[in-house]
This record gives C-alpha cells, structure tokens and sequence, in this order.
C-alpha cells in the first residue's frame, strides 16, 4: 500500500509540475509581447536603415524633381504605424517652420488616396505623395526621414522617434540655406 501512495504522490507532483511549465509556455508566448515587440525604433539614428548617405533615389523614387526642389525631406510613413502618429507634431513644426526651405515628399507603402487620407487627418500638408514598397528605397522600418540634395543623393537619414533635443538639431540644419 505504501509504494501505491508513494506512487501517486509522484505522479500528483509531475503532473502539477508540468502543468505550471504548460502555463508559464503559454503566458510567455501569446500573452507577453515578444523582444522585437518591446523594441522601439532607434530614436534618431540611422543604425536600422539600409538606406544610406550617398544613396540615389534617382531610380528608386521616380518622378520626383530633385534638381528643382533643392532639398528634399523625403518621409517615409505608414498610415498603420503607431510610432508614425507619435511624430505627427514634429513633423508639422518641420512644415510650419521651414517654409518653402525645403520640399517635403511623403513615401508610403499604401495607396496614394490612403496616404492623403492619412496626411489629411494628422494635418499635414507635402509638396508630394508617392505610393512605393519602402524597401526598394532602402527604408526597412517608419518612420524614417531623408533629407535628399539636389542630385537625388540622400545626405542625412534619421530612423524612428525624433527625441526633443534632436528636433530642435534637425530644424536648425534644415533652416540652414
């Protein structure tokens, strides 16, 4: 009788042990966010974009006139992305202070009816929308500014949310003429 109650104490212990392992696999894959979903964008920096300075976007983003519009901010958006909404102010104090200093060219994934919807109810106003795959211009992840010269050369890119002290870096660089 005794090995009967040793037995079923053993198997009473395995069972609940198992169980509390089942559960803890269960909570940690589809309740908590996995590591990719706690990372946030870098903030500023240009570490997670293929996109690099003296990349051409001549080919790669067609129809835009760099020679005529000098400077080119090119923001690559998606209207389904949270951190894109997050930088909506920032990115109407680009358009409310630089002016006419530099073109401003919105590059979405979705349709171009889509990114003016979009455009429209965060209130912001571009000199152009273009519809591409952001990865055939490099960009793997939004939001993601290029500042691009005359040539269709990227000369600055920043990826992800824009910290505070960088933005006022950023208006003054592109205050510049």
């Amino acid at each position: 009788m005794a090995w009967k109650t040793h037995l079923e104490t053993i198997c009473t212990v395995t069972t609940t042990v198992v169980a509390v392992l089942l559960g803890i696999t269960l909570i940690r894959g589809s309740l908590l966010p996995t590591p990719a979903a706690l990372r946030q964008p870098p903030s500023g920096s240009d570490s997670n974009a293929s996109v690099a300075v003296g990349t051409s976007l001549k080919t790669t983003l067609p129809d835009v006139d760099w020679q005529r519009n000098g400077r080119t901010l090119v923001l690559a958006l998606s209207p389904s992305c949270h951190y894109c909404r997050e930088s909506e102010p920032f990115y109407r104090k680009l358009q409310n202070e630089l002016g006419r200093k530099v073109r401003i060219v919105a590059a979405f994934p979705q349709s171009v009816p889509e990114a003016e919807q979009y455009l429209s109810s965060a209130g912001l106003h571009v000199d152009q929308v273009k519809s591409v795959p952001l990865n055939v211009i490099g960009v793997r992840g939004t939001p993601t500014m290029l500042l691009v010269d005359a040539k269709g050369v990227v000369t600055k890119v920043w990826v992800g949310i824009i910290q505070e002290q960088q933005q006022q870096q950023i208006l003054s660089l592109l205050k510049e003429v």
